[in-house]
């Protein structure tokens, strides 16, 4: 079940699942190979879109079964989109897919100056009907917030209006500097991790996600 969000983390949600825990743990593991890193970012983004796409909007549909004609359930509209921030957020976009195949991916292309550490924008790419979709904005981590803050301030001056981020790490101040800037965002995270380092990485973390991703490291 979900952690619900707190006063400290009002815009934050932890998915806080037997499965999830485990799987998070493997990933923290220094020997963990590049394809099995893959394969459970892979797995837990998936487990996250479960909880991501709760309050997804149905209608009722007549369905034909075998024995008679009953009434079931579909998904309204249609108008997902999934929105990694390249290059790591490639890593959560197959998993989601394989529940919601007919989701549209857009992508955004940041990356954050090491001396800064704020980002800079180099690729955007969404849907030109932005105003109608619901967007989920995908990265592995929430460290700092300057990436997911500049994405969501993208989205938005496409017409994005309904944006959730979702990360496997947080860092308590990735999470309170994205609710500061967009406090609609709500968040979703696999764990909540204590800190960040003077370099910006998050404790304990994970290391470099793109780089175990890719193998780069």
């Amino acid at each position: 079940m979900p952690l619900e969000p707190t006063a400290s983390f009002p815009t934050l949600t932890v998915l806080d699942h037997p499965l999830v825990r485990h799987k998070v743990t493997l990933l923290r593991d220094r020997t963990t190979p590049t394809k099995q890193f893959k394969e459970l970012v892979d797995e837990i983004a998936m487990l996250m879109a479960y909880e991501a796409t709760r309050d997804l909007a149905l209608d009722r549909v007549p369905v034909d079964t075998p024995l008679e004609t009953t009434t079931g359930w579909a998904v309204r509209g249609k108008k997902l989109t999934l929105v990694p921030i390249l290059r790591a957020g490639l890593g959560m976009v197959e998993g989601i897919l394989r529940l919601m195949p007919s989701a549209r991916v857009g992508h955004i292309g940041l990356y954050r100056d090491h001396t800064t550490l704020e980002p800079v924008d180099y690729y955007f790419k969404v849907p030109g009907d932005a105003s109608e979709r619901d967007f989920l904005l995908l990265d592995p981590m929430l460290a700092t917030g300057g990436s997911a803050a500049a994405a969501v301030t993208s989205l938005k001056r496409a017409g994005a209006t309904r944006i959730r981020f979702l990360c496997l790490v947080a860092a308590p101040e990735g999470v309170q500097r994205l609710a500061r800037t967009h406090p609609d965002v709500s968040v979703l995270a696999a764990c909540l991790d204590r800190e960040l380092n003077e370099h910006g990485y998050i404790l304990p973390g994970l290391g470099d996600a793109g780089d175990r991703l890719f193998g780069t490291r």
